[in-house]
Order: C-alpha cells, then structure tokens, then sequence
C-alpha cells in the first residue's frame, strides 16, 4: 500500500527542446496530461515563439526554464516527485549530449539526473529514418539525418529505464500504456 501512495502523489516530467519536429502534437499530448512540470530548454523557448505555442501552455502547467547555470530545477528528481519522464521532440543535439553524458544545460541534466533516480523514460528523437518530412513554421520539409544522429538514436535505445519511441504515434501509445500503468495506484 505505501508504494502505491508514493507512485500516486508523483507527477510526469516533460521536456521540449530545440526540436521543431511533432512540436505542435507535442503540445496536444502535454495539455492531456494531468499533474505534470514541464523543462522547457533555451532552444525550446525559441521554438514555442516560432510555433505560436508560447501561449498555448496551460496556466496549471509548473513551467521550469533553462536560467540557473547549475540547472536547480533537477533537484525535484531528487525528492522522488516524478514517475515519468517524456523527452519529446528531442534535437540531435540534446540526442548525441545525453548519449555522451554531456548535462550543460537544462534539458541533459534532467535526463541524466532521472536515470540516476530510475525514473522512467519516454524519449522521442526527432532523427529517426534517413528520410523524414517534417513540419517547419513555415510549411513542410524534407530532412536527411545525418548518419551520426541515426547512431545516436541507437546508442540511446540501449540506456536503462528508456523508450526510445520512432515516431508520434508510438510516443502517443507509449504515454497512454503509462497512464494505464499508473491507473494500477489509484484508488
């Protein structure tokens, strides 16, 4: 019974990063999210203004931002608040940071400090196949990911505690598995 209070009291953790890739879903599946902080890298801030999303964020949303040189806000993985983390969309370059244990900014330090809490993870990088279309602010695109960030993304699926989800729709499944997982301590 005390596990089950403890996992019912913690709260999701969500990061956006300089990834314009399934920015606006992203946004979508976070507004469904009850109980939930979001970590909203430098780059991220950049992409909410080029989206139009900065306003889109519920006022009930704890919003914690890339200004503290030692990242302060990771300190909340060590109280034991957050059954889950979402990394989603995720940049090549937070990819190939996490991947090499680089934590300099906000967004590295909380994967880095979740996996050393074994808080689970739902990564979804925005490099997933050699060919993708994505959604730029101003239409659609095509990107080639480099070899490199295709690597990444391989090394990053072999990390403790993480999914490492391809596509929206497997991001989408893998956080409604979790909803239903956590359901399990409700009562």
């Amino acid at each position: 019974m005390e596990k089950n209070k403890q996992i019912k009291n913690k709260r999701w953790a969500w990061v956006l990063t300089g990834s314009g890739h399934f920015f606006n879903e992203s946004i979508t599946l976070i507004k469904d999210i009850k109980n939930i902080d979001l970590f909203i890298s430098k780059a991220a801030e950049e992409v909410l203004v080029m989206y139009k999303k900065k306003d889109a964020l519920p006022e009930a949303i704890k919003i914690f931002k890339d200004n503290t040189s030692s990242s302060v806000p990771v300190g909340q993985f060590y109280r034991g608040i957050y059954h889950t983390l979402v990394m989603a969309p995720t940049s090549s370059n937070t990819v190939a940071k996490c991947v090499y244990g680089i934590s300099d900014n906000l967004a590295t330090n909380v994967f880095a400090q979740s996996g050393k809490c074994k808080v689970e993870c739902i990564f979804f990088p925005c490099d997933t196949a050699p060919e993708l279309i994505t959604r730029s602010p101003k239409g659609f695109v095509d990107v080639y990911p480099r070899n490199i960030d295709l690597e990444n993304v391989e090394k990053l699926k072999k990390f403790e505690r993480t999914t490492v989800v391809l596509s929206h729709k497997e991001l989408k499944k893998e956080i409604e598995n979790r909803k239903k997982w956590l359901k399990k301590f409700s009562f």
